[in-house]
């Protein structure tokens, strides 16, 4: 009895301890910020953001350094070793600006002529939801951490500090394009003191966008003196005890001063600046593991969910706690929805917002809320749009294919609201649409603007999207007059050189023409050349195939693309990640490869999609990224492709097959089902799909409804080293 006693106590320890080990394996399956390096792409053109926040929080809290040109429109640039301070936020691979609300500096003397201090990226410490630095000059250890809309500093002056102090700058700026007309900061004080723990002010600002306010409530862990203020905006406080830490918490929110104080306490009640990174840390972990990945890959896991990361900067939440916002109107408003800014259109309908229509459906419903809030607004879809303004940067109107898109799938409640504000977008007297409707094309001689061709290409794609609307909501008229106009594309189709060039009044193309130039004056196209915007034409491509002499002719043209030697003649920075004259660093050529698909050589593209994620996205710092972040497109192209997925229509699009680099991903998609793809003897020999299955059966589609992923299941490749047959038939293209 006893044996057998000591037998059943040992199988029982072997149980729990077998228990313990897969509890301890599942809670590190669930770590995905390990995998994450936030400075993959900071230096080289990938221009991300570098600091302390949280999953489309308002708050990007980071270092910030003085702007020496176009690499550093983000704050920051790994090349350089100087910062001038600690800013709220900031934009992510963008190609133009930054924002640098709310400045803070330590100091250990009153000196407004030190504006910078230098420091050693070995001294830094980077991972989601924080971010720390180890001064010299002042000797002084930073820290930072955020939630949505509050960012907490804790700075722990050297042992034997004397005096220290904190310089706060309501006017810096980076980039050159914002100009601040006003702000200031009030210390609170009670009656009869002179030290205070509490500070409020703001910006108003223009420029990038036009009447973009950013208030700030700031509470301090121990009193401080205001010793100096050189001028408007700008302060310098002494602490009161430079022996202890002193934590800093902001607020921000662009309303009022205190609805910022009332964001700060209601996200960050206490002081522990450990504990809110540990809070990032799990919003981190929560949002990442949204897709569940594998790969023998080290390598692989650390590029796919450092996309993940750098995916999730943007949109930014830009409505207080209590529902409030500024609207694009300039006015407040208040929702029951969340209210969401920073939307880099033109680049993020292609790739980040399809994404988000697996994987974050549950702000879907609040986004399209927000594009339509903002359509009533200021009588239009958002372009780019930022923080409450518009900038009107970029060409075409990318709102429109996005809200079809979520409109199409189901995440829209009011779908005639939304599609109502379609419809008037494409209507809009501006930006070229005038011209559109008189003429049925944008004449180049009599637009007031450069690059037709490129807007006109990108009104075809948005116009799309409205006609695919209409139809689904049974407006047979306005269906008819959307599909017709999404069609005209062809009318730039030069048939004798095979490329989309601008046209006359006169119906002739201009002349001269150059397929490789990229001026930066009067040009037909948008950060790019006649090469790469044959292919913008993702919403028909089998029209577009139609126009060459034959499918044959219209392959041969593609294949050219990867392979064609000339000088590209560029001034445009943006053009990077060449191979041929295919331009993986700028977002039209992001289609361009699934193309093969629908001609039935879906084997073409596998080896190219490998080349670029092999050697376009590195666990690098310089090379991590071959062009700008560009707000998550990059990226997110970079998340579907390793899955093996990819929308090449906007609105409504099939996700076509490509060559998966990741072993397995499992998705949490609509309704919280779960959607896992997995790609059996995948290397980096076998690249070439060789069969398919979905739910378990043969599958001979090279394609995917996003009705088969939202229901959830599995999708099962078998890899292989040589070209197959799959997805070369008639019936099997997208």
């Amino acid at each position: 009895m006893h044996n057998f006693t000591r037998s059943i106590s040992k199988a029982l320890s072997a149980m729990l301890l077998v228990l313990a080990m897969a509890v301890e394996a599942g809670a590190a399956s669930d770590n995905f910020t390990q995998y994450v390096n936030p400075m993959i792409g900071a230096g080289g053109h990938g221009h991300v953001f570098v600091g302390a926040n949280v999953p489309f929080g308002l708050v990007q809290l980071g270092p910030t350094e003085f702007s020496k040109g176009w690499d550093w429109c983000s704050g920051y640039h790994y090349s350089d070793d100087h910062l001038i301070g600690f800013s709220h936020t900031h934009l992510s691979g963008t190609g133009c600006t930054d924002l640098c609300d709310v400045t803070l500096m330590p100091m250990l003397a009153p000196d407004t002529a030190l504006r910078s201090v230098r420091f050693s990226h070995a001294d830094e410490t980077v991972k989601p939801g924080y971010y720390s630095v180890q001064l010299r000059n002042p000797n002084v250890r930073v820290e930072l951490s955020a939630s949505e809309r509050t960012g907490i500093h804790r700075y722990t002056f050297a042992p034997g500090t004397s005096e220290a102090y904190l310089l706060i700058d309501t006017r810096n700026g980076i980039g050159g394009y914002e100009t601040v007309h006003d702000c200031d900061f009030l210390p609170i004080l009670g009656k009869g003191e002179t030290k205070t723990r509490h500070l409020q002010g703001f910006r108003y600002m223009s420029g990038f966008g036009d009447n973009r306010y950013m208030f700030f409530d700031m509470e301090l862990s121990q009193p401080v003196t205001v010793v100096s203020q050189p001028q408007k905006g700008i302060a310098i406080v002494k602490l009161d005890d430079p022996s202890q830490p002193l934590v800093v918490k902001v607020g921000l929110s662009g309303v009022s001063c205190d609805n910022a104080r009332d964001n700060a306490r209601a996200e960050m009640p206490g002081w522990n600046l450990d504990e809110v990174a540990a809070q990032a840390d799990a919003k981190w972990n929560m949002e990442l593991g949204r897709v569940k990945a594998t790969s023998s890959d080290p390598t692989v896991m650390r590029i796919f969910y450092t996309a993940m990361y750098h995916s999730m900067v943007a949109p930014s939440i830009f409505s207080d706690v209590n529902g409030d916002y500024r609207g694009a109107d300039a006015c407040v408003h208040h929702a029951a929805t969340a209210n969401y800014g920073t939307f880099s259109l033109w680049d993020t309908y292609r790739a980040q917002h399809p994404l988000m229509t697996l994987i974050h459906t549950d702000k879907l419903n609040d986004i399209a809320h927000t594009f339509v809030n903002i359509f009533r607004e200021q009588g239009k879809l958002p372009i780019w749009h930022l923080l409450g303004c518009e900038t009107n940067c970029m060409v075409g109107s990318s709102a429109v294919p996005v809200l079809g898109d979520l409109v199409l799938k189901g995440f829209v409640d009011d779908k005639e609201a939304a599609y109502e504000a379609m419809k008037q977008s494409m209507l809009y007297n501006d930006r070229l649409l005038p011209l559109l409707k008189q003429y049925g094309y944008i004449p180049y001689d009599k637009a007031d603007e450069s690059e037709t061709v490129a807007k006109a290409l990108e009104y075809c794609i948005d116009d799309d999207a409205v006609a695919s609307v209409a139809r689904m909501l049974g407006k047979t008229d306005d269906y008819n007059y959307f599909f017709k106009r999404s069609r005209s594309y062809a009318k730039y189709f030069d048939r004798s050189t095979g490329f989309m060039r601008a046209i006359g009044t006169d119906g002739k193309f201009r002349t001269p023409f150059d397929a490789f130039a990229i001026p930066e004056g009067d040009k037909d196209y948008t950060e790019g050349n006649a090469w790469q915007y044959i292919w913008l034409v993702p919403h028909d491509v089998h029209g577009l195939v139609s126009l060459f002499p034959s499918e044959k002719a219209f392959t041969a043209k593609l294949d050219s693309l990867f392979v064609v030697e000339g000088d590209v003649k560029s001034e445009i920075p943006d053009v990077t990640g060449l191979i041929g004259q295919y331009a993986h660093g700028n977002e039209p050529s992001h289609h361009i490869i699934y193309l093969y698909n629908y001609v039935g050589q879906p084997y073409k593209a596998a080896p190219l999609l490998r080349k670029v994620m092999n050697e376009m996205y590195k666990d690098d710092i310089n090379d991590g990224l071959c062009g700008n972040e560009d707000v998550g497109q990059m990226s997110a192209w970079y998340i579907l492709s390793a899955m093996g997925l990819y929308q090449v229509e906007p609105a409504g699009g099939k996700y076509v097959f490509g060559s998966p680099v990741l072993d397995s991903a499992t998705l949490t998609v609509k309704d919280g089902r779960q959607f896992t793809i997995t790609a059996l003897n995948n290397s980096t020999r076998n690249i070439y799909i060789q069969s398919v299955k979905l739910n378990g059966k043969k599958y001979d589609k090279s394609y995917i409804t996003f009705g088969d992923i939202a229901r959830g299941g599995t999708l099962e490749f078998v890899m292989g080293p040589k070209p197959s047959k799959f997805g070369t038939g008639k019936n099997s293209r997208p």
